[in-house]
């Protein structure tokens, strides 16, 4: 059904109820179309896994949640008094990384100039198509790019390398440019078979290539790590990809020879190093004495940390529950920088 549109006062109302309705939308896909989604994704990029695809939708429908979504909305004055146009800059690493920031320009009522990643340029337009046969007039404010210019602000996501790019070509833009971030985990022992099972989820999903996705873990002396990896054993679905059992196999090879100490589930790999990025199907751990060091560890860590998985949601400033790590709220804004504050203030 589409809106009948009013602007300009109504505006953000109407443009949050069109996002309602494509989470609305998604959710009642039916399993064929779902299919045909993700061969189209997997056929531009393997590493786009049918089942990485809908766990990254079901992702989009968690963040359109309509309470959620108008409680986020209301703290904000919105939409923008000038509309201008943002030039967006977005990720590939996982399939629809960059939908938040489409969300949000939208929500704001900026125009959104998007320059997609080449691994993953398929999906996000196929999901703004579906936006657009609820709110037709949104289409006018979109644009698919090949290059950013003419903009007045710009929103860039990448690697430490590229964040240097972007700086140079864009920091007389009102920006926010963002780098490598990596995501961790705080385990005590007390840890139930669901909280491990979900803390697998975190670790596997998307093959750890999302900056939400655990790479290291914190633990105290003795911890018995068995229980954690029969689960990344249980979910091996999650990785059953040639390219990741490629990168596997390397990396446990290179432990072989080197004689690196090392745990394997078979499918995920840990060994104690106090570096917090770790390669495609490594996880690194690093004990601890005290809950105080593990605050003081964190805390030095903060600026290339996205989130912490733990139980105590105070040990760190963005503290997710196991098995939430990859499924991000409105409000998880990345690198912990309010994208729509600074949308509202371009």
């Amino acid at each position: 059904m589409q809106l009948q549109w009013i602007q300009p006062v109504m505006w953000h109302q109407q443009t949050a109820e069109a996002f309602i309705q494509l989470g609305q939308h998604l959710q009642q896909l039916s399993e064929s179309q779902l299919e045909e989604l993700c061969e189209c994704a997997a056929t531009r990029n393997s590493w786009f896994m049918p089942i990485h695809v809908k766990k990254a939708i079901a992702g989009i429908v968690h963040l359109l949640a309509p309470e959620a979504l108008r409680k986020w909305l209301s703290a904000y004055q919105l939409p923008v008094a000038q509309p201008k146009t943002v030039g967006v800059i977005m990720a590939g690493n996982i399939p629809l990384a960059g939908f938040h920031d489409f969300l949000c320009v939208l929500l704001s009522g900026h125009r959104l100039a998007a320059k997609m990643s080449s691994q993953d340029n398929f999906l996000l337009p196929q999901i703004a198509n579906m936006l657009f046969s609820i709110a037709p007039q949104l289409r006018e404010q979109v644009q698919w790019v090949e290059q950013i210019k003419g903009v007045d602000a710009v929103i860039a996501t990448g690697s430490d390398n590229s964040a240097r790019y972007f700086q140079y070509y864009f920091g007389k833009y009102p920006h926010i440019i963002r780098q490598n971030r990596v995501s961790a985990a705080v385990l005590d022992g007390s840890e139930t078979e669901e909280d491990l099972a979900g803390l697998a989820h975190d670790t596997l999903l998307y093959f750890g290539l999302g900056c939400r996705s655990v790479a290291k873990l914190l633990v105290p002396q003795g911890y018995d790590f068995k229980p954690f990896l029969y689960q990344t054993e249980r979910l091996a679905a999650l990785v059953d990809s040639h390219k990741y059992r490629n990168n596997y196999d390397y990396q446990k090879a290179i432990f072989l020879v080197n004689r690196v100490d090392h745990l394997d589930s078979g499918v995920l790999l840990l060994t104690e190093n106090e570096a917090w990025v770790s390669p495609m199907s490594v996880v690194y751990y690093q004990y601890y004495t005290d809950k105080q060091q593990v605050k003081q560890l964190l805390a030095a860590q903060a600026s290339k940390l996205q989130c912490v998985v733990a139980k105590d949601a105070h040990i760190f400033t963005r503290t997710v529950a196991f098995g939430q790590a990859q499924m991000p709220s409105v409000t998880d804004y990345a690198d912990g920088i309010d994208t729509m504050s600074f949308l509202l203030n371009v």
